[in-house]
């Protein structure tokens, strides 16, 4: 049998939320709008309508550039990409090309870098509905979503697995959100996901050759082929279909198939991908310089005063609340998912440390307790948490007891962790929590069962 190297690439569209379009006046917030309510000659690509643009939106997309360690374009321009399709009232996309505004970035997650190989700006589509009208099926088009700032963020093909894959664009949201610059809400569409996946072929090698290395440094050839899975609305669908797709592209190369390039979609309900279309390349899409947009250029100074608008970011907090409060690393990642837990946490860590709690124990509390950050005030979180801990159970014996019976009642849990999947023990942790009636000591539990699941594992 045959070894592969999965490779992955990942392009995420994120949605800006200024207060108007990309290229006109029109309300960007088309969520829940009465179709085709907030549209002009511009967005709908009427004859004679000029696009200009939006000055917020590209500050922003610089912003987000910046914030994954890219270089940033003193010069870029705007391109048109032909297509034909309902949703595109113009028969072409106003986009980015060859200038990109920022490029060559990266952003780093458990399992290693993965490079970034654009950061670029665009207008979204119109949404098209399928629907059944007097008992014929048809599809409708509504242009409120077009022309929508949509900035477009692609990687290099360095992630290697599906678990891999959800991190990343855990990472990527967590971010964009810290910057304020979208909601990244993934069931309205704001933040879509489409995967590349291929599988490279590694022939068996004998035990006295050295084994392949597959970092991405030492990659000398990628596969000649990819399959795209668009528009994928969940992390856990993404997971899913990497994970299909793996499967499928797997079976099909030990029958001797080359899996065809072409563009897929996910099928919730039957848990597959499905074939949609053959994928294209750049020359189908006739891309040349928009004429109705003069090219962008960008100083050194205007490139800094934008860079000095982005604030702390999480993987710098996750590293402060590593270093000075010595909180385990799966804690410090939960808590900086969202700035306002993030915020929360650290007002917490001050207190305990003024107080002579473990801020270890504090961030086991807001995480496996699932405290109300908007009612729970810091301080009494924490003058809470000092009360019980002197009456706390830390009987290794009581405590195992609880234990097992958590691990016999959560399999799941159980065996997502022994995966990988280290945040599954907060499961465990919160269910000897409710067996104990809060009773038990949170860090005697938690070694308790670090122990146990690393020990049955083995």
């Amino acid at each position: 049998m045959n070894n592969y190297t999965t490779i992955i690439g990942l392009e995420t569209h994120v949605e800006l939320k200024t207060a108007s379009k990309m290229f006109c006046g029109c309300p960007s917030n088309h969520f829940g709008k009465p179709p085709n309510t907030q549209t002009c000659p511009v967005c709908l690509g009427l004859p004679g309508a000029l696009p200009v643009p939006n000055k917020k939106a590209i500050e922003w997309s610089l912003m987000i550039g910046l914030a994954f360690n890219c270089k940033v374009s003193n010069f870029s321009k705007f391109d048109r990409k032909h297509y034909f399709y309902p949703d595109l009232p113009k028969g072409y996309q106003i986009s980015q090309y060859d200038e990109p505004l920022c490029y060559e970035g990266y952003l780093d997650t458990s399992e290693g870098r993965v490079g970034i190989t654009r950061v670029h700006i665009e207008e979204d589509t119109g949404k098209l509905q399928h629907t059944t009208i007097s008992g014929s099926d048809m599809t409708l088009v509504d242009f409120n979503r077009s022309g929508v700032p949509l900035v477009e963020i692609v990687t290099e093909p360095d992630i290697r697995s599906a678990a891999q894959a959800k991190e990343f664009a855990q990472r990527l949201r967590s971010i964009l959100r810290y910057l304020n610059v979208s909601d990244c809400d993934m069931e309205k569409g704001s933040m879509r996901l489409e995967a590349n996946i291929s599988l490279l072929q590694e022939f068996p090698i004998s035990k006295f050759q050295f084994p392949i290395n597959k970092n991405k440094s030492q990659l000398t050839k990628l596969p000649n082929y990819k399959v795209e899975v668009k528009n994928i609305n969940s992390f856990r669908f993404m997971e899913k279909a990497i994970l299909f797709e793996v499967e499928r592209q797997k079976k099909l190369l030990e029958s001797g198939y080359t899996p065809k390039q072409e563009t897929r979609g996910w099928n919730e309900s039957k848990n597959i991908t499905v074939a949609q279309r053959s994928k294209e390349t750049a020359a189908d899409y006739r891309y040349f310089p928009e004429p109705d947009i003069p090219p962008m250029v960008f100083d050194d100074s205007y490139i800094k005063g934008v860079s000095s608008k982005i604030p702390e970011l999480p993987q710098k907090i996750e590293s402060l609340f590593i270093k000075k409060y010595n909180l385990r690393q799966q804690y410090a990642a939960l808590l900086v998912s969202e700035k306002s837990l993030a915020l929360y946490a650290s007002d917490s860590f001050k207190e305990a440390a003024s107080l002579g709690v473990d801020p270890d124990i504090v961030a086991g509390y807001i995480i496996n307790q699932k405290i109300n950050i908007d009612k729970v005030k810091p301080q009494d979180l924490v003058k809470d948490i000092k009360s019980k801990s002197e009456s706390k159970v830390g009987d290794t014996k009581v405590i195992e007891t609880w234990v097992d019976e958590a691990v016999k009642n959560l399999p799941q849990a159980v065996s997502d962790y022994q995966k990988g999947k280290l945040n599954a023990i907060s499961a465990l942790v919160g269910k000897v929590m409710q067996l104990s009636k809060g009773s038990a000591d949170a860090k005697v539990v938690l070694n308790l069962l670090e122990k146990k699941l690393s020990s049955s594992k083995n």
